[in-house]
């Protein structure tokens, strides 16, 4: 094998190298791309589950208020019926 052969070898090897390192750069930043997506992801979720949490809290004082007027109605109206 000539000089010439074995630089154009390493040469082909130097492109292939860098073409790999060049890709390893590009995914290590798709990579913290998705990591501070998934961050945001989870911060978002957690958000709407105490927002969820918060509905359900309101949702049960509501049906508690409406079954305390529904008792006082049906205590009312049933003292109020002619014997």
């Amino acid at each position: 094998m000539g000089n010439d052969q074995i630089h154009s070898k390493f040469d082909d090897i130097e492109k292939k190298v860098d073409a790999l390192l060049e890709r390893c750069r590009s995914l290590q930043m798709e990579n913290q791309d998705l990591g501070m997506r998934i961050k945001q992801l989870e911060s978002d979720l957690e958000e709407k589950i105490q927002i969820e949490a918060h509905v359900s809290e309101q949702e049960a004082i509501i049906q508690s208020k409406i079954e305390g007027l529904l008792t006082k109605l049906d205590s009312f109206t049933r003292s109020k019926k002619p014997e």
